[in-house]
């Protein structure tokens, strides 16, 4: 897939918030309540339609530091580029919000996901200790194996 075949804006203030997307990269509603007032959220959808395909949700640390708070695309369309197409967009905004960083977050032993934004130019700039621990009363589990710690990725913007 490619840019021109999906369309990606920023979800407008009154719009319904698109749970369903969110929760594929997020374990819990209460976890995403806690960043949504402060984050923008960006929806993608294919050109002509009106159901979004992919949710991106960003919030801005410090005035030269932005963060993806979630990224995520439906099930059925992901390993299509459409991931990629939105790093691609959330450089965009890091660059036009005049930030010099833009970081990403995600479970230490998520190799698929740690892969996938090394091969969209970021790199491991630090790891959160005992993260999903720390926010979490119950443990949770990917791929059978029990999160703990939060690898932190980071994409100079240029």
């Amino acid at each position: 897939m490619t840019s021109t075949d999906i369309e990606i804006k920023k979800l407008a203030p009154d719009a319904p918030i698109p749970y369903n997307l969110l929760l594929l990269a997020d374990e819990t509603v209460e976890a995403i309540d806690k960043y949504l007032p402060h984050s923008d959220i960006y929806i993608a959808t294919m050109p002509n339609r009106q159901i979004p395909i992919a949710v991106m949700a960003m919030q801005p640390n410090t005035p030269k530091e932005i963060e993806i708070m979630n990224i995520a695309v439906n099930t059925v369309l992901q390993s299509r580029g459409i991931g990629s197409i939105l790093l691609d967009k959330a450089m965009e905004i890091a660059q036009t919000g005049g930030y010099s960083s833009l970081k990403v977050g995600t479970a230490d032993c998520g190799m698929r996901q740690i892969n996938f934004y090394q091969r969209n130019g970021f790199k491991v700039c630090d790891i959160r200790k005992d993260y999903f621990l720390d926010k979490f009363p119950e443990p949770i589990y990917e791929n059978g194996v029990m999160l703990k710690d939060m690898v932190v990725l980071e994409r100079k913007v240029n």
